[in-house]
């Protein structure tokens, strides 16, 4: 913003202020007009406009999602009607801050609070959350919290017998003991996910008592096997979904002993858990057929056979997963989608012996399909592209990395205007010519991925910024030919949050600073290998882009001054990757990494450094919250 926007804006905010009626509106009025107010960089200049209207804000806030631990019982005062509480992003979070907060009383009204990743935080932490201050709790994440035990679990049964969903996933300290001590003391479980932690049949058969239980994820759970599959289908659970991927033991035959038992399922995802369905678990598709509307079976072995009973027994699918399964056809998805009209969701990623008769199928039978994975099946041509758009113009997300596309199944695609995600990774024949076609009728566009589409340029870029105004995530990673041309070309994409720029040798300072200057919502930029970025990008970035938390600028030119700069300016940063900076000294680094005064999460540094930083440094950094990745990689320059 220039001085003068500046001293325009101040003016405003001065007459909206002194306006009588402004100042007439009360607290309940103007939670009113916040309601209506969308966009999250609206709301904030609206809290900008008065005290009075930063105060109708605070006491309406509902959700908050701090970056510091430090400042929570400061945010919990001022925020208390809050009702959605994720500390996901608070690095170094434990029991000491997690009690502070629940101490300062805004823990009442909470329904939900995510902990995830919150590594130290143990019983001491979750007592004082779930006892002191929570125990109208509905919703807890505590997704890879590893210093949780059954004694931490046993503190949240006690203190949030109102709990309704739960997710201990990666929760590797909580065993059998825990989950039958929460399925006591919180019978109005809804929603539970065990995955990846080393419980046994055991623990199934104190969940089969939960009669509310609709949801149940165990992916990764080794123990189980086709025993704790016959123990949930004697239980009394009310269960909609079941998610066993990955469970290695668990067979065909457990599958079709837990359908025996529950005729309402909606939801069964087997991803990667038994390489072929029998006859007894397909015969029993039957039995759900009027409720079963997803069903995942990738990494399966699949005949045509197969594929038609399921077509047969589910006629009801919205969504179906084939990902990578072996033996899929064109003739085994025209037995399947004959009977299946309903589906919106198709997953066909690495079948590779399908071809367009596939999409024939798909276009002529479901019409109502929204999103489409087709990576990797490289015997597919436009012809295919032409027959499913004519049919199915609402699609919204069509993956067709390493697929043979060209600019004319783009001009196919551009029917659709509803499409939201396009993935065209390694589609080499993709050039400026294609992506015209996209950016001329695909408006609602807020994903694309040109991973390696060598033939693009600047104007191809320029399309795509000219008609898609809606994009938030864009990959140009190793599209050579573009410039700092193209990146004035994107700076024009306000609600730009994710950009990976990898290998773009052409791209300079000049080009981030542009870019910089216009996309202030990046949230995470990945600069690696683009060898031009020096110090005068940091300093655009650490100038412009205030909500970056996710940085790559390994083998980039830069110096200490500049990362240091960086790394002290942004206060939302908390992972970067800062491998083969050969310009910066040992000492650039200390001074840089200091500077991020405990803010950082994640950090990628090269394996010498490990023994030549100050151990000092890198104690605090870890007692901070700060995960260092330390790799050992070559000075290996990719043009």
């Amino acid at each position: 913003m220039s001085g003068d926007e500046e001293e325009e804006w101040g003016r405003r905010r001065r007459r909206i202020a002194g306006d009588p009626v402004t100042a007439a509106l009360s607290a309940d009025l103007l939670a009113l007009i916040l309601d209506r107010v969308a966009a999250a960089r609206d709301r904030k200049a609206w809290r900008l406009v008065s005290r009075g209207f930063l105060r109708a804000e605070a006491l309406h806030r509902r959700a908050l999602r701090p970056l510091r631990r430090d400042a929570l019982p400061r945010l919990l005062r001022r925020f208390p009607a809050l009702e959605l509480l994720d500390l996901s992003a608070c690095p170094a979070l434990d029991d000491a801050s997690l009690a502070a907060a629940a101490l300062g009383g805004a823990g009442r009204r909470l329904r939900s609070v995510c902990l995830a990743r919150a590594s130290g935080v143990g019983w001491r932490g979750l007592e004082a959350a779930a006892v002191a201050d929570a125990a109208g709790l509905r919703e807890l994440l505590l997704d890879k919290c590893l210093g949780v035990t059954d004694v931490g679990l046993a503190k949240v049964a006690v203190g949030c017998p109102a709990l309704d969903r739960l997710s201990v996933k990666w929760c590797l300290e909580i065993s059998d003991i825990g989950i039958d001590l929460l399925a006591k003391k919180c019978p109005d479980l809804r929603s539970l996910d065990i995955s990846y932690i080393k419980v046994t049949n055991e623990s199934l058969r104190s969940i089969s008592s939960l009669r509310k239980l609709e949801d149940l994820a165990m992916v990764g759970c080794y123990f189980i096997d086709d025993d704790g599959m016959r123990i949930l289908s004697r239980g009394c659970n009310s269960f909609q979904s079941i998610d066993v991927s990955r469970c290695e033991n668990v067979s065909s035959g457990g599958l079709a002993s837990l359908l025996e038992g529950h005729h309402l399922l909606r939801s069964i995802n087997a991803r990667d858990c038994v390489s072929e369905l029998t006859s007894c678990f397909l015969s029993k598709l039957s039995v759900i057929s009027n409720t079963l509307n997803i069903l995942k079976l990738d990494g399966f072995q699949l005949s045509v056979s197969a594929l038609k009973i399921i077509g047969m027994s589910c006629k009801n699918l919205v969504e179906i997963g084939l990902g990578k399964c072996k033996g899929v056809t064109d003739e085994g998805i025209s037995e399947l989608v004959a009977n299946c009209a309903e589906l919106r969701t198709i997953n066909l990623v690495c079948c590779h012996l399908l071809t367009d008769d596939a999409l024939f199928s798909i276009a002529n039978n479901c019409k109502k399909v929204e999103c489409l994975g087709l990576e990797s099946c490289s015997l597919i041509t436009e012809k295919g592209l032409d027959q499913l758009t004519i049919c199915c113009s609402s699609v919204k997300e069509l993956d067709l990395t390493d697929c043979n596309v060209n600019d004319a199944g783009l001009k196919c695609m551009s029917r659709c205007s509803e499409l939201t995600a396009l993935k065209l990774g390694l589609c080499a024949s993709i050039s400026d010519e294609g992506l015209a076609y996209i950016g001329s009728n695909c408006e609602k566009l807020q994903e694309l991925d040109l991973y390696r589409c060598t033939a693009v340029t600047d104007n191809g870029l320029a399309a795509i910024a000219a008609g898609c105004k809606s994009l938030k995530r864009l990959n140009l990673c190793y599209c050579t030919q573009i410039s700092d041309t193209g990146m004035k070309h994107l700076s024009c994409l306000e609600e730009l949050t994710d950009l990976e720029l990898r290998g773009l040798v052409r791209v300079t300072s000049s080009g981030i600073t542009s870019l910089a200057m216009g996309c202030k919502s990046l949230v995470k930029l990945e600069l690696k290998r683009c060898y031009s970025v020096d110090d005068a990008g940091l300093w655009a970035l650490a100038r412009y882009s205030e909500n970056l938390r996710q940085l790559t600028i390994s083998y980039c030119p830069v110096t200490g001054l500049g990362l240091c700069n960086l790394l002290g300016t942004l206060r939302c940063l908390q992972d970067v990757k800062l491998v083969h900076l050969s310009w910066v000294s040992i000492e650039g680094f200390e001074l840089a990494l200091r500077a991020s005064c405990g803010r950082l999460k994640k950090l990628k540094l090269l394996s010498g450094l490990q023994e030549v930083l100050s151990p000092e440094l890198l104690q605090m950094l870890q007692s901070r919250g700060c995960r260092i990745r330390w790799v050992d990689k070559p000075l290996v320059f990719k043009g």
